[in-house]
């Protein structure tokens, strides 16, 4: 909405940009909170994803190794923290999400190139598995005893995927680098849950209660 109005008093170039960036972002936050992607790489991959065009950047890995990528982008996806880019690897002929905060185009870009059908319907939730358990090397899942609503609440898209489990009790899917990072994250949700797998989450816990 608030980008909607601000298309009305802007210039036709800036109003342009403004609204490729409303037309291909999907969002997956409740409430948003500052981010430190710069502007005009939003709007310069809006652009792209909107007309089409073969993106060429540097990508800064978890690691800080710097790789260089041609894709062709599909849709820009907010989150309560971060921005991230949906597109298609040519080199790894696969989608990938991209963080944007990582990215730094490099132009020049294209040549345009024909749509390809999306890796999901609902791009969202796509990202949220991607970000919140695939990259992790730990999957858990626990059934949280509140209704799904009330977990959706209290749980960001980007720590987790909610699946509905019955009028009073939901399932969160997650993931972590180690089952005592799982641990921590399970508790700073602040809601009471029983363990479904692994196995071994229910010891980790034990073991955390114990050294209490």
């Amino acid at each position: 909405r608030a980008l909607a109005k601000l298309e009305q008093v802007l210039p036709a170039r800036l109003r342009r940009r403004v609204s490729a960036l409303n037309d291909y972002t999907v969002p997956m936050l409740r409430s948003f909170r500052p981010s430190p992607v710069d502007p005009a790489v939003l709007t310069e991959l809006a652009h792209l994803c909107r007309d089409g065009e073969r993106l060429r950047f540097e990508y800064r890995g978890h690691d800080g190794a710097v790789s260089r990528r041609t894709v062709e982008p599909h849709r820009l996806v907010c989150t309560e923290y971060r921005w991230y880019l949906v597109a298609w690897d040519l080199d790894r002929e696969d989608w990938r999400t991209f963080r944007v905060d990582r990215v730094t185009p490099r132009p020049p870009h294209g040549p345009r190139c024909a749509p390809r059908t999306p890796p999901a319907e609902d791009l969202a939730a796509y990202v949220s598995e991607g970000v919140s358990r695939r990259v992790y090397a730990r999957q858990a899942a626990v059934r949280l005893l509140v209704p799904h609503a009330e977990a959706a609440e209290r749980v960001s898209p980007s720590a987790g995927t909610l699946e509905p489990d019955g009028p009073d009790t939901c399932v969160l899917r997650a993931g972590a680098a180690s089952l005592d990072a799982m641990v921590v994250h399970l508790m700073m949700t602040g809601l009471p849950f029983e363990v479904l797998e692994p196995a071994a989450l229910t010891g980790a816990i034990r073991a955390a209660r114990d050294r209490l």
